[in-house]
């Protein structure tokens, strides 16, 4: 079996391929190439009118890389609700992942409560395109706020593609659909030309700047 390197992962994600580990346990890592791709488009992002009450209302501090790896591990920590009794995370997924943060080609969005990491996302990010990976929260709602300041980013810094991999009922209330694998690769080749820059605005939005970037053409 050829070695995955972070340079491979990176080859792996310009063609539209993305690995997974079969649990925390495992040790040998595939590669996932869907027939049916999630992706969210970005100027169809939905939010509910509930969580809209309450970005304004500012229950946490967001942040960006100030806690990759913590993320990454809460995400693959085994959770006992019914939906994620598994993961597909492991040590070596750990590791190829946070390689890509050290290269600058990864990032999280976190969600905290006082010191207290409560929620967050991370995902990769090539060219003009985000690959979403996992979110966690341990607090309502945490994960949801991450995951709309991370479209705010995306939008305001240039990105033309947010994949998901997969739909659930949870991201398709944000307006997330599946798409045919060509017409994914399609909208990835053009992404991938995009000089996008994750850190192209200011690491602080603030709730309102937020949801008018969102809201605005939506």
């Amino acid at each position: 079996m050829t070695e995955i390197t972070a340079e491979l992962l990176l080859h792996a994600y310009a063609q539209g391929v993305f690995p997974m580990a079969e649990n925390a346990e495992a040790d040998e890592i595939y590669w996932v190439d869907p027939d049916m791709r999630g992706i969210i488009p970005l100027d169809h992002f939905h939010i509910p009118k509930k969580l809209i009450r309450k970005i304004r209302q500012e229950p946490f501090t967001v942040k960006i890389d100030t806690a990759f790896s913590q993320v990454m591990q809460a995400c693959a920590a085994v959770s006992d609700k019914k939906d994620r009794d598994n993961t597909w995370i492991n040590p070596e997924i750990v590791k190829l992942y946070t390689e890509l943060f050290e290269m600058g080609y990864a990032h999280s969005v976190e969600c905290w409560l006082g010191d207290e990491l409560v929620g967050g996302l991370y995902g990769v990010s090539i060219g003009g395109a985000f690959c979403g990976e996992s979110m966690f929260h341990t607090v309502t709602d945490a994960s949801k706020i991450a995951l709309v300041y991370l479209v705010a980013r995306l939008r305001l810094c240039g990105y033309k593609l947010l994949d998901t991999q997969f739909v659930t009922e949870h991201l398709s209330k944000f307006g997330a659909i599946e798409i045919p694998r060509k017409t994914y690769k399609n909208l990835l080749e053009n992404a991938l030309k995009q000089n996008a820059d994750f850190y192209g605005i200011s690491s602080d939005l603030g709730p309102e700047r937020v949801l008018q970037s969102i809201t605005h053409t939506s």
